[in-house]
């Protein structure tokens, strides 16, 4: 993937860091085992990564012709159905015959964005793009189809804002930070959806890497992610925006990002409380006075900085709800 090979620098400069306890050069890391490397596990954490990468691009504005670029290059399409086959061949049961349906859903709306990127898109100027985008999610925020997730459920500004904290945690605890330059919040599905794609990389990483201890750490916090942030909103986000796009790219990412979300829950075993329409009260976000959810930033344009702090991640999940979900299945903690 295009963007995911770029951002490959970064993580290494970021992963590679001293191992405590492993060896007194500076630059040390745990060498893992080809066994590891090529497990299921791995494989998996890394098209998940991919997938929610591909995803969270399409949802930008297009401020240049890059995603322009990818899509009508083939590589979007490209990089979609290698993720999903992957996914499908290393499946193993997990998530059942429920996340097998939502893969084989998401396979059928890559194609018909192959379809639209050959015929209609390859024709598309960066104008053409960007007046599409526009066309959905207008030039302010939409109340048709907003994607912020603190404009879901939330009926007075102190529970918008204690989402929006909840969401800045989450970053906060991994060192992820958001560029100052940003021209999105951090509740928006973009840069909600680069998390996820964030912490799934960081999996397959802790797998080869860092043993169970750690591994179950992201693992738990993806779970938690999906089951109190994306897995409670996108869902109705996701109808809203193929009502109001009703045809074209954005009505067939509405629909690959609702079986995306489909596929998750099930594959992650957890079960979120979905908003409905009713839950929807439209309003403009106003935090507190004197307090502020920016999160710093080192990268440009709607780019995370992946900066990972380990000691951060640890307190995190040291303060997480102290009683489990039961029954719950999905992805645990192993190498």
């Amino acid at each position: 993937m295009r963007r995911s090979t770029r951002r490959a620098g970064e993580y290494a400069m970021t992963i590679k860091q001293p191992v405590p306890n492993v060896s007194p050069s500076p630059g040390a890391v745990i060498q893992a085992s080809p066994t590891v490397k090529d497990s299921p596990a791995v494989e998996r954490a890394l098209n998940r990564s991919k997938i929610y990468l591909l995803i969270s691009w399409s949802m930008l504005y297009p401020e240049d012709e890059e995603f322009l670029d990818y899509l009508r290059c083939g590589e979007f399409v490209e990089d979609g159905r290698a993720a999903l086959e992957t996914l499908e061949a290393m499946l193993d049961g997990q998530g059942g015959q429920r996340a097998v349906r939502a893969l084989a859903a998401i396979k059928k709306q890559i194609e018909l964005v192959e379809a639209l990127s050959t015929s209609e898109c390859a024709n598309w100027q960066l104008s053409d793009l960007q007046a599409e985008h526009r066309r959905v999610f207008s030039n302010v925020i939409t109340l048709d189809c907003p994607p912020y997730e603190t404009l879901f459920g939330n009926d007075h500004v102190f529970a918008q804002s204690h989402v929006m904290g909840d969401i800045a945690g989450f970053y906060r605890a991994f060192g992820v930070e958001l560029s100052k330059d940003i021209h999105e919040r951090l509740d928006h599905l973009s840069v909600e959806f680069e998390f996820m794609h964030f912490l799934a990389y960081k999996e397959s990483y802790s797998r080869c890497h860092d043993g169970a201890e750690k591994t179950e750490i992201v693992v738990e916090a993806q779970k938690k992610f999906v089951k109190n942030h994306i897995g409670r909103w996108v869902p109705l986000f996701c109808r809203m925006l193929a009502k109001k796009a009703d045809y074209g790219l954005f009505k067939l990412v509405a629909d690959m990002t609702a079986d995306w979300i489909d596929f998750e829950t099930a594959f992650l075993g957890v079960t979120p409380q979905p908003y409905t329409e009713t839950d929807y009260r439209p309003a403009t976000f106003s935090s507190p006075e004197g307090q502020t959810y920016e999160c710093g930033a080192q990268d440009q344009g709607n780019e995370l900085s992946l900066l990972l702090n380990e000691v951060g991640a640890q307190s995190f999940m040291e303060i997480k709800e102290k009683e489990q979900d039961s029954g719950n299945t999905g992805p645990v903690g192993t190498a």
